[in-house]
């Protein structure tokens, strides 16, 4: 093999299962239209951006201390304006945030996986899904999912039943397909994993954690309910949800999730001391009291999907069904070339999922004009 550090003459220990790989990451390119990574086109307002920065300035006259360690304020105004958003009201001390979901996730199988147990999810899903897995050196299990990108509620539970694992992550609404799950789906699978985890110490099952994570779930359709209303009923139950998207806070990197208070209090015991700064809690605190601005945002960019779809399938293109900012698309005979194609016109879309599909953010308007004239030129729609 030949490397840096082999070339330097230093052979570094790197943990076997880690060679050649690369860091995750969507390209970053320098594009007119970004539409890869399912941000929010809307910049915060002058308003937003005044109250951040007034809060961060006064916070930055105490960063000789250590911050907040368990952040109480904020867990409790998350509490709230899950409230407000799903009408599902929990405590504070069931919130559990960090730096991201990604982070969030991460101390979901640091608590909950590790050697000799399996965390189990149904693909084509988020495909970070497996790294936390492979970091935390948990079993990657993987389902399937059918033909319209749904789960199959009897397929996952017989997967339970065959895998006993100690996590089950669901996305809902589903990335890279934007499908939703129904409550009759989560409530099924929930009930299967009440006994259907490891062994215990005493060597009686245990329940599998199952994770549902709304990243997307304020851009959900009318009707369709978030999984926050089972938490009552399912104890082993959490939801996990960002401020990236539909609060256009990317930038920000503060995920969180509702679940039981053991189920927080166990995160705790992984998690790396005063792990969300003084500045990222100011910050989040500040962006919440502008959440109903922020949140105006969400009605438009679901006008905007419903709108793209229609005008995909229009062309005979299939879309899966989508309940979060962005669709998936397809089939292509060359969906690289498409890619390209768009690309070479000022267009970056995602090249993800099943073979021959691409994954398009919601922009603003004038985003998708952009990126509906380039794909009419290139794919002749």
């Amino acid at each position: 093999m030949s490397t840096s550090a082999e070339i330097s003459g230093v052979r570094l220990p790197l943990r076997p299962g880690l060679e050649g790989l690369e860091p995750y990451g969507a390209p970053q390119l320098d594009v007119p239209v970004r539409l890869n990574v399912n941000e929010n086109p809307h910049p915060p307002s002058d308003a937003v951006v005044a109250d951040i920065a007034d809060a961060v300035a006064k916070a930055a006259r105490g960063l000789n201390r250590y911050p907040d360690r368990d952040f109480d304020e904020l867990r409790a105004e998350l509490a709230e304006y899950l409230r407000v958003e799903s009408g599902v009201t929990v405590a504070g001390k069931q919130i559990w945030a960090a730096n991201g979901s990604n982070e969030v996730m991460l101390h979901l199988l640091l608590a909950y996986g590790g050697p000799g147990r399996v965390v189990l999810s149904f693909p084509p899903t988020y495909s970070m899904y497996p790294e936390y897995a492979r970091d935390t050196l948990t079993e990657w299990v993987t389902g399937r999912r059918e033909e319209d990108f749904t789960l199959d509620a009897g397929h996952a539970v017989a997967q339970i039943a065959e895998h006993r694992p100690s996590v089950i992550l669901l996305a809902s609404p589903n990335n890279p397909t934007g499908t939703a799950l129904s409550l009759e789906t989560v409530d099924a699978i929930c009930v299967a994993a009440r006994d259907g985890g490891p062994a215990g110490p005493d060597g009686e099952p245990t329940a599998a954690v199952v994770v549902v994570d709304e990243a997307y779930g304020e851009f959900r359709r009318e009707g369709t309910p978030s999984a926050l209303t089972l938490l009552e009923r399912h104890p082993h139950l959490a939801v996990a949800r960002t401020m990236s998207k539909a609060f256009g806070m990317a930038g920000l990197r503060l995920g969180y999730l509702a679940g039981d208070p053991r189920i927080v209090n166990h995160l705790r015991v992984v998690r790396l001391p005063y792990h969300l700064s003084a500045v990222t809690q100011a910050a989040a605190l500040a962006a919440l009291r502008h959440r109903g601005e922020l949140m105006t945002q969400v009605a438009s960019l679901r006008a905007e999907r419903d709108a793209l779809v229609a005008w995909l399938r229009e062309r005979g293109l299939r879309v899966a069904d989508s309940d979060a900012n962005f669709v998936l698309t397809g089939v292509f005979p060359d969906r690289h070339q498409v890619w390209n194609g768009l690309l070479e016109r000022g267009v970056l879309v995602r090249e993800v999922g099943p073979d021959g599909w691409l994954r398009v953010s919601v922009g603003t308007p004038q985003e998708m004009d952009a990126f509906k004239a380039a794909l009419e030129e290139v794919a002749g729609k």
